[in-house]
């Protein structure tokens, strides 16, 4: 068999730990990115750097490759689309499209009959001032955004009048979880009821960016099983292919609801990588390259801690760790406050 190209839009972070995943098992990884900085170019085998809308670059990228993934959902539709008439695209393009609307997303999960917070659809100011058993909630643009990025929090009617908010966007108004506490589920997906699922994970959030997260989370068995249940039903229903993660909130009377589902590889499943005997990084491109399917199993319990802004200097300066430690730099050149430098992750 011919050596696979792995072709992978999006340069950051994911998209590098996804290159060292398939080296690993001797695929060449090209990555695509409209980043010249993207840190991915330093673990990937080629670097195009172009806009996702250039018609020509896009096809000399499928011209190079066999099969094409993506390391966050923010990517044109149409991109996507356009690139699967040539080569296959995995996720299907058609599963980036529902879930980068928050209230199509919703609207999808709600009729699986599984819960989400409360959430209307906003088109105005105006649209707001009759909902105040919406409130406290957190208006949020219904199309990209991430890390905090396109949110407002709303406490009560009267802040209303002072949301400086560009309304030509659309919004959808979730309404606050009395929050107990958050998790994730991880689950990569081959085929028809062929997964694997790594067990859920406990995330504490400040600024609305992921600091640390750990396994086993705190949680009842009850709700241990139907986040499981959940992201697999969500899973099979899209007919996925590749790893998912679903966001999970619990509120303090131990109801779940789902959050968000992320298209892609997670930021909560780092810990995956030291943590078990395939991360969801290596199973993403066994799934998406039709390579054998091997059952997870956890080696040890983990915690994982984000590396944000200026923390990376002092790792940067003294790198020697504890044997359970390690250590992941993200090579990103330009240190910026709030932005995901690296991360730790310490086997318990």
């Amino acid at each position: 068999m011919s050596e696979i190209k792995l072709g992978i839009l999006g340069g950051g972070q994911l998209g590098s730990m996804l290159s060292v995943a398939a080296r690993k098992l001797n695929i060449k990884t090209i990555i695509y990115c409209d980043d010249q900085k993207a840190p991915a170019q330093n673990f990937c085998d080629q670097f195009i750097y172009a806009e996702y809308k250039d018609k020509n670059k896009i096809y000399d990228f499928a011209q190079k490759v066999d099969i094409i993934t993506y390391e966050f959902e923010n990517i044109p539709f149409e991109t996507l689309n356009e690139l699967n008439k040539l080569k296959t695209v995995l996720p299907k393009p058609s599963v980036n499209r529902l879930i980068q609307h928050r209230l199509a997303e919703k609207d999808f999960i709600n009729k699986l009959n599984i819960r989400t917070t409360r959430y209307v659809h906003i088109e105005n100011k105006e649209d707001l001032l009759p909902l105040e058993d919406f409130l406290p909630g957190i208006l949020k643009t219904t199309t990209m955004g991430y890390d905090g990025k396109g949110q407002h929090l709303i406490e009560n009617i009267v802040d209303i009048e002072s949301l400086n908010i560009d309304f030509r966007k659309d919004y959808i108004l979730e309404k606050l979880v009395k929050l107990k506490k958050e998790i994730s589920v991880i689950i990569t997906r081959f085929n028809i009821n062929k997964y694997e699922i790594y067990e859920p994970i406990e995330n504490i959030h400040k600024d609305q960016i992921l600091r640390h997260s750990k396994i086993p989370a705190n949680i009842t068995e009850k709700i241990l099983n139907q986040s499981k249940e959940w992201a697999i039903l969500i899973a099979e229903e899209l007919k996925y292919i590749g790893t998912l993660c679903v966001e999970f909130f619990i509120d303090r009377n131990d109801n779940l609801y789902v959050n968000e589902i992320a298209p892609r590889v997670h930021n909560s499943g780092h810990l995956t990588i030291n943590a078990y005997n395939i991360s969801q990084f290596e199973n993403h491109v066994r799934a998406v390259c039709s390579l054998d399917q091997i059952t997870v199993k956890k080696l040890s319990n983990a915690e994982m801690f984000n590396i944000i802004g200026s923390e990376i200097v002092q790792y940067r300066e003294n790198p020697k760790l504890d044997s359970n430690k390690f250590f992941f730099d993200y090579l990103k050149k330009d240190i910026k406050e709030k932005r995901k430098m690296g991360h730790l992750t310490i086997l318990k």
